[in-house]
């Protein structure tokens, strides 16, 4: 079971893959370290929020990506 990052608004599945929304990570580490560098491109794509899971458990979000 991976960790995962959920977009709000969801971007479509272009976009999605395109900024890498759509990547699972092994560890919940990577998965916050790719937020870090990722977190202009979600914003670029229109994200207000993420969310992070693993499988299906809700780790914790919605956290705002609003400056």
């Amino acid at each position: 079971m991976g960790y995962y990052w959920a977009g709000t608004p969801e971007p479509d599945d272009a976009v999605a893959e395109e900024i890498g929304l759509l990547v699972e990570f092994d560890e919940q580490t990577r998965a916050e370290a790719w937020l870090t560098e990722n977190y202009e491109e979600l914003v670029g794509a229109g994200v207000h929020h993420v969310s992070l899971y693993e499988g299906d458990r809700l780790v914790y979000g919605p956290m705002s990506l609003d400056a």
